[in-house]
C-alpha cells in the first residue's frame, strides 16, 4: 500500500479537526451573522461535517484496509475537540448570555474532560465495537446541539426562576449529561449487521423516533432523541 492510500483515513480525520476548531471560533460569536446565518447555527452544521467525517474516515480504513495506531489517536484527538470542546464552548457562550451568572458558563468544562476519558476508556477497551460502554461522545455532541437549540429559541426560558435555581439545574444537567459519557451502561451501536426487525428493534425505535422529534421541534429534538437512546439502551438485550 501506498503512502497516499495509507493517510487518506488520516486526511478524513484531520477534516473532522478542521470542523471543530472551526465550530469553536464561531462558538465565541453566537449571534454574529455569516452568510445569513447566526454563529450557533454555523457551529451545528461544523460539528455535523465533523461527524459525516468521523464517519467516513473509519468507512474509508475498512475499505482500504489502512488501520494504524497514529489513526486511531488522532480520531480521538479530533473527537474531543469537534463533540467535546466545541459544543462546551457554545454552551459556554449562551449560558453566558442567557444563564445570568457569570461563573456558572464554567459548569461546560466538565463536557470535554469527561469526553476526553470516555475516548482514552474507549481507546484501551477491545471490547467496544459492536456495543458501547457510556454514551458515545458525538451523540453527546448532538444532545448538546437540541439543548443549544431550544436555548436560542427561548432565551427567556434559560433563566425561568431564581438564580440559585437556574445555578443548579444547569449544574445537574451539565454534570449528568457529561457523566453518561464515562457511566457504564451499555449503549448499541447503529451499525446494521443485517434487517432482522427482532435483532434490531431498539435501533429502527431510535430512527423513528429521531425522526419525529426533529420534525416536530426542529433542531431541538435531538436532545429528546438522544435521551430516547439512552432509555432504549438501558433496556435492550445485548
Amino acid at each position: 500500500m501506498n503512502a497516499i492510500t495509507r493517510n487518506i483515513p488520516n486526511t478524513i480525520t484531520c477534516c473532522n479537526l478542521v470542523s471543530g476548531v472551526v465550530a469553536i471560533t464561531f462558538a465565541f460569536r453566537p449571534f454574529e451573522q455569516f452568510a445569513g446565518l447566526a454563529g450557533y447555527q454555523w457551529v451545528w452544521i461544523c460539528i455535523g461535517l465533523a461527524a459525516v467525517f468521523d464517519f467516513c474516515d473509519g468507512l474509508s480504513a475498512r475499505l482500504l484496509k489502512a488501520y494504524s495506531a497514529m489513526g486511531k489517536e488522532l480520531d480521538s484527538l479530533s473527537d474531543l475537540v469537534s463533540f467535546g470542546v466545541a459544543p462546551a464552548m457554545l454552551l459556554f457562550n449562551l449560558l453566558a448570555a442567557y444563564g445570568g451568572s457569570c461563573w456558572l458558563p464554567y459548569a461546560a468544562i466538565l463536557i470535554p474532560v469527561m469526553g476526553q476519558l470516555r475516548l482514552a476508556k474507549f481507546n484501551i477497551d477491545d471490547s467496544q465495537t459492536t456495543t458501547f460502554r457510556g454514551l458515545p461522545i458525538p451523540a453527546e455532541a448532538i444532545f448538546w446541539i437540541g439543548v443549544t437549540a431550544w436555548m436560542t429559541s427561548d432565551p427567556g426560558a434559560v433563566a425561568f426562576g431564581p438564580q440559585w435555581l437556574v445555578n443548579l439545574c444547569w449544574c445537574v444537567l451539565i454534570a449528568a449529561a457529561a457523566l453518561m459519557m464515562v457511566a457504564p451502561l451499555r449503549m448499541f451501536s447503529l451499525k446494521l449487521k443485517n434487517f432482522s426487525l427482532a435483532e434490531n428493534l431498539p435501533r429502527y425505535l431510535l430512527i423513528l423516533g429521531c425522526a419525529a422529534f426533529v420534525i416536530g421541534f426542529g433542531v431541538a429534538g435531538f436532545a429528546p432523541a438522544i435521551l430516547l437512546y439512552i432509555v432504549l439502551a438501558a433496556f435492550a438485550k445485548f
